[in-house]
């Protein structure tokens, strides 16, 4: 029994000796190249050159209208009463070049409500979009160069350039809600509300508590800012530059200065990924077609 016992031990021994001394299995290590694109924008066409100092885009979703904001004259401070809003359509026609007219040097633009708002210098312009009529103004107390528009819920925000500040509008009052903030201009807001910005130190987020994060310190002095999702923003800068931007990256897809071409505040229609661009003393919008 011993000596069986014996045997058996010595050729469980034996097995596991020749199969440790065996060939070993490699497990292949593959490796999964993922491709990154880079963002670009392709010239789809452009307007004749009769809408005059043309400053902003607006593409209102629900209703496919393309609203321009004309400034009409070389002063983006010139209280002349010359100053426009005109509709383009979605193919570059010029479909009604004064749709309002009688403002002063309007710049950014949002919707909300029906109303369409404006920025224009000092004052914050509501027109009724049913009646194309201007259904209210308020003079913004210490305001000197009002910039961009974004609304949300029933809110609009809009910029101060020189005083720094931003302000939103809500229920017939207006505010101040963030001071401080060097030439700030471009603002978008997120689906959940919250608020993004272009000023001197870049491209920034408002946090809950009022505090604000920079998020990209490339981008800076934008102009038009469009929030495309996780994480990523298009931003235009006056000079002739749209960078395609997020927390970590930064890419120039389109880059106008040579041509003294400049690129204001940019609109977007995001069911077909078209950015629209007011070219200001080029007098036209020109739209591009964006791939990332």
């Amino acid at each position: 029994m011993k000596n069986l016992l014996k045997y058996s031990l010595l050729g469980i021994s034996a097995t596991l000796l020749f199969s440790n001394c065996g060939p070993q299995k490699t497990e292949e290590v593959v490796e999964e190249v993922v491709e990154v694109k880079t963002p670009t924008l392709t010239l789809l066409w452009e307007t004749a050159d009769s809408l005059m100092t043309n400053e902003s885009v607006l593409f209102d979703d629900a209703t496919g209208t393309i609203y321009v904001s004309n400034i009409e004259g070389q002063d983006p401070l010139g209280k002349d009463g010359k100053g426009s809003i005109g509709i383009i359509s979605k193919e570059g026609k010029i479909v009604n070049p004064a749709w309002v007219s009688g403002l002063n040097a309007p710049k950014g633009m949002a919707i909300s409500n029906g109303k369409l708002y404006v920025t224009d210098i000092d004052e914050f312009v509501e027109i009724d979009i049913a009646t194309a009529k201007v259904s209210n103004k308020w003079k913004v107390e210490g305001a000197q160069f009002l910039n961009d528009v974004a609304a949300h819920n029933g809110t609009v925000y809009f910029t101060d350039m020189t005083t720094g500040k931003v302000h939103a509008y809500a229920d017939g009052a207006i505010s101040t809600i963030s001071e401080g903030n060097e030439s700030i201009n471009g603002i978008a807001v997120a689906t959940d509300g919250t608020i993004y910005g272009l000023d001197a130190s870049g491209l920034k987020k408002w946090n809950a508590d009022g505090t604000t994060t920079v998020l990209n310190t490339n981008v800076t002095g934008g102009d038009g800012l469009v929030i495309l999702g996780d994480g990523n923003f298009i931003a235009s800068r006056w000079q002739g530059e749209i960078w395609f931007a997020n927390d970590s990256t930064q890419t120039l897809m389109l880059d106008t200065k040579a041509a003294e071409s400049n690129t204001a505040d940019i609109g977007y229609n995001a069911a077909e990924k078209v950015v629209y661009v007011p070219t200001f003393f080029k007098n036209k919008v020109a739209a591009y077609k964006l791939d990332y």
